[in-house]
């Protein structure tokens, strides 16, 4: 029963570390740009947009369609950002875990 024991507390210590970890994604922010920085998106690690910045220059009605390409490629780009980082944060989390190969905890 040691081992039982000893699965049961690791997975309490994970859930508090998850826990942690999840008050943590809120706070942290990832930046995505496109068109050479002329669009930034901000974004939270849990991919809430928390911040849209598009550089006046592109603020002509002629170039809507480019403005509204390049406002979807900064948030694509910071949505990926914000991915990486979660996952890094849940392999540190994770690690030590004895958990099959491939299984993904989010």
């Amino acid at each position: 029963m040691p081992d039982f024991m000893s699965l049961m507390k690791q997975a309490q210590a994970v859930q508090e570390k998850m826990q942690e970890m999840q008050a943590e994604m809120e706070r942290l922010e990832v930046e995505g740009q496109a068109g050479g920085g002329l669009v930034r998106a901000t974004l939270n690690a849990k991919g809430q947009m928390k911040a849209l910045t598009v550089d006046v220059s592109l603020l002509k009605p002629d170039e809507k369609e480019i403005l509204e390409d390049l406002i979807v490629a900064a948030h694509e780009d910071a949505r990926k950002k914000a991915e990486r980082l979660m996952e890094d944060k849940m392999k540190s989390v994770t690690a030590g875990l004895p958990l099959p190969p491939g299984m993904k905890l989010f």
